[in-house]
């Protein structure tokens, strides 16, 4: 099956398939994370991230339970964000160094890059990994058993005006963090604008049948944005680190160079994400939206009785 709601069946039914079908990915990922943490973490939190953007997106259909799978799935998330970081703060340097390859050359880099793996394994071999995973993995089985408890309307009109809700508030979301990195600039706006721009993308997939207009080229624009807004907040985490006390990348003669290639990137993407993030949310999010609404409401109407594709 796929991550994408079929109009021609009932709401409920396909919300449900989904969240069942990318939790169950989720558990097989967090499984593999027991020998493979970093392949399996970066996976397992992915299929969390799509199981989130689901619940928000139908959110004003069954407030309660939207609201609380979330929170349980954003727990879940957060006990595996350590240990992906880590991995996050790895792939930092590598890229500097393919960035900035003339500055970077020889082993500037180096001292800090071999403090970074040194730490990754500390974490990936200590007993909290084991923890973390183990109770993640109960977290998603129980969640996994609930998923028949959601409710939702399957009314043409009322499915769409809901899937419209869902998406306008997400669009909302990123307006008003656009708005606010613009303005101040701080590391938590645009994490705010990165966590929009990926629940938008999931949102476009999911939609893929019902957006009124070809998507192919917009989710595109928004995974190149959400990428690069990845990349802003991996370089927000090491200054924070190269400035905190304790000298946990190493003594300032080790990290002057990776604090100066850190300034030049950071640079850099805050003027291209700002760029991108304003071409594809400058829209009044309800004017992007009326159209999802009508056009959802139509494909909704016109499919077939759930009784007559069951006997098909």
């Amino acid at each position: 099956m796929s991550f994408r709601i079929d109009p021609r069946l009932p709401l409920t039914g396909e919300v449900r398939r989904i969240l069942a079908e990318e939790i169950g990915k989720a558990l097989a990922h967090l499984d593999m994370a027991r020998d493979r943490p970093e392949q399996g973490l970066h996976k397992s939190r992915k299929r969390l991230k799509s199981v989130r953007a689901l619940l928000r997106l139908v959110r004003s259909g069954d407030e309660t339970f939207c609201r609380t799978e979330n929170e349980c799935y954003r727990q879940v998330s957060a006990l595996l964000a350590g240990p992906r970081e880590a991995t996050a703060l790895i792939e930092t340097i590598d890229r500097l160094a393919d960035t900035f390859p003339g500055q970077s050359a020889g082993h500037g880099l180096g001292p800090a890059r071999d403090r970074l793996v040194m730490r990754q394994h500390a974490l990936h071999a200590g007993a909290g990994l084991d923890a973390a995973i183990k109770a993640a993995i109960a977290a998603c089985q129980e969640g996994l058993e609930r998923v028949d408890r959601l409710s939702l309307p399957d009314q043409p009109e009322q499915a769409a005006d809901i899937l419209a809700e869902g998406a306008r508030a997400t669009l909302r979301r990123a307006r008003k963090a656009l708005d606010k990195a613009a303005s101040s600039g701080g590391a938590e706006d645009f994490h705010d604008l990165r966590k929009a721009a990926k629940t938008h993308s999931m949102h476009l997939s999911l939609l893929g049948r019902l957006w009124p207009t070809s998507i192919k080229a917009r989710r595109k624009a928004v995974d190149k944005l959400a990428e690069q807004l990845g990349e802003l907040h991996d370089v927000f985490v090491m200054r924070a680190m190269l400035e905190a006390g304790g000298e946990p990348l190493g003594p300032p003669g080790d990290t002057k160079l990776l604090g100066k290639l850190l300034k030049h990137s950071e640079k850099s993407l805050r003027k291209s994400c700002l760029a991108e993030a304003a071409e594809l949310f400058g829209d009044s999010p309800r004017r992007s939206t009326k159209k999802l609404a009508r056009k959802a409401r139509d494909d909704l109407a016109g499919a077939p009785p759930a009784e007559e594709l069951a006997a098909r």
